[in-house]
Parts: structure tokens; C-alpha cells; sequence
């Protein structure tokens, strides 16, 4: 029988050290992204009855990842509540089981309303109370955001949904408002999320980031082109999430480029002419 030295007891000990270090580094990693909020928010583009079950089930798979999801542009009238239910139902079946909620329409003229969406994990988040449409600023905002809070952790955050009016109709005199939202709901900590059409570097934003809103992106492009021009597929600096850094820890940020999946740019389009934006956070 090999006798055991104290040279193999020490490298025994040695090597048992490490394991239990690294296993403690794991365990740490692992209980460090649980604790780790996944937000997306897409701009959908006409979400409703158009949209084919092939359609569909790309989206499921685009945000399954994600534990909440704000969706932009559903339809208002036939078919926008009922695409929303159908994707939830595609979502329950790729292993996690998922709730949602749909704003009323928005309240400006019948061409330009619309709904927004919340879509959440159930075993990640609960929803606390009712969403609500921010009715403060309805008469100056053409669709008005949309609002919900959420508790992950005993700690709680109020997600927000938006869509500007187009750049032709001067988003900056919307967005304005949100630097008021703040001080009107002092308690809340914030995250506003969708499509500004308007890029975060204008000047529209500094009032809120005066306020210690962070943008998650700069410079970054988010709505797609007609078709690509020298391999650039990408128009403007439209979507994009503001969070209340005094609250919130940054840990991750970026866009799906889910046209690369697609055989053209149109096919893209089908689903939708914007990526989705995402956020990964850490609440304080």
C-alpha cells in the first residue's frame, strides 16, 4: 500500500483549497446574476393580427431570454391585444411560464393611437397593483406613457413604456415632460424605456439627466434601413432606456441584431423596422 507522505497531504490540502475557492466563485457568479434584472424593450412596428405565427414564434425566441419585456406599438384596434396574447402563449411554451398586462389606447387622434405591453417571467417578478397611462400630460403628449411596478427581491422598480411622435412632429416637445415625472412620483425609482425618436445626445435629455438619468446607450443606432448601403442597415438613434442611476447599478447593455437572421432586410421588416434594446441591473 502507497504510504502518505506529508508532501501528499499538503498537495491534497492544497488541491482542496482551490476546489472549495472556486466553488465559492462560482456559487458568488451564480447568486450574482440571479439577482440580476433582464429588461428589453422593443418597438414592434404595427403589432397585431399582420403579424404571422412564424413571426411570432421568432419574437418568443428573441425575448425568452429576458424577465421583463415592454413592447412599443401595439395595435389599438383589432388585433393589437390579441397578438400580444398569442405571443405570450408562444413564450409559455419555451420553459418559463409568463404573464402580461396591455395598456388601454393611448389618448391622442385615432391615427397615431396605440397600446403598449408589459410581458413578465412569473417566477422572477410580480407586478404590484394596476399599469397605469400617465394621464398628467395627455393633452401635450400624443401617447401618453405607460407604467408599472414590479417587485424582484422585495425591492421595487416602476417599468416604463413610451413612443414619441415621429421626428417630423418634433419629439423633444414630448419628452420634455419626463423631467417632471420624478418629482410627481418621488418615491419610484424609474426606468423609462421605448422609442423617443430623437437620439439621447439632444439637449431634451439634459434635464433628466440633471436628475442623475443615465441612458444606456450613446451613439448607438436602433431603427433600421429601407435596405443596407455598404453593409450599414442601421438609420437612427431612436430607442433607448433612462434609469435612475441613484438606484439602480448598470450591468449590462446592448441591441439584437435579429435582421442578421434573415435572409433581406424586407423579410427583417416583417417582424419589425427596430431592434431591441436591452438592459441588465442590479437594484440598490
Amino acid at each position: 500500500m502507497k504510504s502518505l507522505t506529508r508532501k501528499t497531504l499538503s498537495s491534497n490540502s492544497s488541491m482542496s483549497f482551490k476546489k472549495v475557492f472556486f466553488l465559492f466563485i462560482f456559487f458568488q457568479f451564480s447568486l450574482s446574476l440571479f439577482s440580476q434584472i433582464k429588461l428589453c424593450s422593443w418597438n414592434l412596428e404595427n403589432f397585431g393580427k399582420s403579424k404571422s405565427d412564424s413571426a411570432i414564434d421568432f419574437i418568443a425566441n428573441t425575448l425568452k431570454p429576458f424577465d421583463v419585456v415592454a413592447i412599443v406599438e401595439v395595435v389599438a384596434g383589432n388585433g393589437g391585444a390579441q397578438a400580444v396574447a398569442r405571443l405570450v402563449d408562444v413564450l409559455d411554451q419555451k420553459g418559463f411560464d409568463w404573464d402580461y398586462c396591455i395598456s388601454d389606447p393611448t389618448s391622442g387622434s385615432t391615427n397615431s393611437s396605440e397600446r403598449y405591453a408589459f410581458l413578465w417571467k412569473t417566477s422572477r417578478l410580480k407586478k404590484l397593483g394596476r399599469a397605469w397611462l400617465d394621464s398628467c400630460y395627455q393633452s401635450e403628449i400624443e401617447r401618453e406613457p405607460y407604467f408599472a411596478d414590479f417587485i424582484f427581491e422585495g425591492k421595487i422598480f416602476t417599468a416604463g413604456a413610451f413612443h414619441a411622435v415621429p421626428k417630423n412632429k418634433q419629439p423633444e416637445t414630448e419628452i420634455k415632460y419626463f423631467k417632471f415625472l420624478p418629482e410627481k412620483y418621488p418615491t419610484k425609482t424609474f426606468i423609462f424605456s421605448g422609442d423617443f425618436n430623437c437620439p439621447e445626445s439632444h439637449t431634451v435629455f439634459n434635464p433628466l439627466k440633471g436628475l442623475l438619468y443615465k441612458p444606456i446607450f450613446t451613439n448607438q443606432k436602433t431603427s433600421l434601413k429601407r435596405e443596407c448601403v455598404s453593409d450599414e442597415c442601421l438609420a437612427s438613434e431612436y430607442d433607448n432606456i433612462f434609469y435612475n442611476s441613484t438606484k439602480i447599478k448598470f450591468s449590462k447593455s446592448g441591441v439584437i441584431h435579429f435582421y442578421k437572421s434573415f435572409t433581406s432586410l424586407q423579410s427583417a421588416r416583417t417582424v419589425s423596422d427596430h431592434l431591441p434594446v436591452y438592459f441588465e441591473f442590479f437594484l440598490n
